[in-house]
């Protein structure tokens, strides 16, 4: 005689189960019937808060996603997910990891990062395996040989272990967006990095042992505090990206000419005066930024990068441009702020004090203009929060978040009160 066989039963065989954005207050019960096959479950963006005991009988989940909901604990019960790969757990209400997460073995993504972690258990050192990590908390990190790539992005970190220097496998390191005043010397130990992100912090100086990341290819020192950047970048023997965007660098190093591979350099909004003769060494390099500076002068040797395709030299104080440049194949020259074309007709002419020959144009000599580098440096300060508070609280944030314009005006207020603090940087 044949029986009526209940749908649930026929649908025990799933693999994946998607639940993101599903309003969810509890995991639901229809999970569960899936321990004995199901390998990805996805409950990211609900408001769920605890995870019930029958949720640890998934014993083969190897994606779990939990991220942006409201949990307050990860259970010892973790350790049931022996085949698990990929856990995201971040930005929930987790103080802590339990010590049992170091029966994970197959662990190689986690993303803790958004939690309240004071610390890593011990026996996190134990997940060998852990390729890809993102968290708030440092420490303990050098204990894990296999990780990949490191993110501590958006965080309130204002120093980092020496232990760092241990992660001799490690690829990329993204460190933006915190208040690191320093570097480790330590970090010459990580010879395998390629990608190293320190965009947003309040770095003075890049360690000298940068010079000892040989495949470093990405470096991004971008809206610092760098007065000074260290001659061994020049031993950075793959670098082909280099940002310095919003710094106060008044000078580049000549050893920058080394950089064979390097295909763009940013060091818009500084107070660079001069450009090394050098720099026409970079034989690779295809962009080539400087807006918003002090630069008086370009070297005629400039010429010699052939690749250069974009030169930005906007917001300077350029009298005229080396004849030299005219055998460049440039796509784009950007002169001025309001420049309408990416190209322009030159004229050339004999300079008055040394009878050479020049190009100039209708956008030559330039006129000085500092108002949006004080603005990138203005935002820069607000961001860390090292300008005086205003005495109006209802301006400030009226101002706040809206058009340039006041945007403006809300820092303007600021450089009034400031105007001595900015004179001394």
């Amino acid at each position: 005689m044949l029986k009526c066989i209940p749908l649930w039963r026929c649908n025990r065989h799933v693999e994946s189960v998607d639940k993101r954005h599903c309003n969810l207050q509890n995991v639901p019960d229809e999970i569960f019937r899936y321990s004995r096959s199901l390998e990805e479950l996805l409950l990211d963006a609900n408001q769920l808060r605890d995870l019930p005991k029958p949720f640890f009988r998934l014993l083969n989940l190897r994606k779990l996603g939990l991220s942006d909901n409201e949990i307050q604990r990860l259970p010892p019960e973790v350790a049931n997910f022996m085949q698990l790969v990929e856990l995201d757990i971040s930005r929930n209400d987790i103080p802590e990891i339990p010590e049992s997460i170091k029966f994970c073995k197959a662990l190689e993504i986690a993303d803790f990062s958004g939690n309240p972690l004071s610390r890593l258990p011990d026996g996190f050192t134990q997940l060998r395996g852990l390729a890809h990590l993102a968290l708030n908390d440092p420490d303990t990190l050098g204990a894990l040989p296999k990780l990949r790539e490191l993110w501590l992005d958006r965080n309130q970190l204002s120093s980092l272990p020496p232990e760092l220097g241990n992660l001799r496998r490690l690829v990329c390191l993204d460190m933006s967006e915190n208040r690191l005043e320093e570097l480790p010397s330590e970090l010459s130990g990580l010879l395998a990095l390629t990608d190293l992100l320190l965009t947003h912090n309040l770095l003075e100086v890049v360690p000298d042992s940068i010079g000892s990341l040989k495949q470093l290819s990405i470096l991004k020192v971008d809206q610092n505090r760098l007065t000074h950047l260290s001659d061994s970048i020049g031993e950075c023997e793959n670098l082909t990206e280099l940002v310095l965007t919003e710094n106060l660098l008044q000078t580049l190093p000549r050893s920058l000419g080394k950089l064979k591979k390097l295909t763009n350099l940013n060091a818009d909004r500084n107070r660079l005066g001069s450009v090394p003769d050098e720099l026409g060494g970079c034989a690779s390099l295809n962009v080539l930024s400087l807006r918003d500076n002090r630069v008086a002068k370009l070297p005629a040797q400039l010429a010699d990068a052939t690749e250069l395709h974009v030169l930005d030299v906007a917001g300077n104080r350029l009298q005229n441009l080396p004849f030299a440049l005219a055998n460049l194949n440039l796509k784009a020259m950007w002169l001025a702020e309001n420049q309408s074309q990416p190209m322009l007709k030159f004229q050339t002419e004999d300079e008055e004090s040394t009878g050479e020959k020049v190009l100039t144009c209708y956008l030559l000599p330039q006129q000085p203009s500092s108002s949006l580098g004080e603005l990138a440096l203005l935002r820069h300060l607000l961001h860390h929060n090292l300008l005086p508070p205003l005495s109006l609280p209802l301006f400030s944030s009226f101002f706040l978040g809206f058009s340039l314009f006041t945007d403006f005006l809300y820092l303007f207020l600021h450089t009034l009160c400031i105007s001595s603090f900015l004179h001394f940087l």
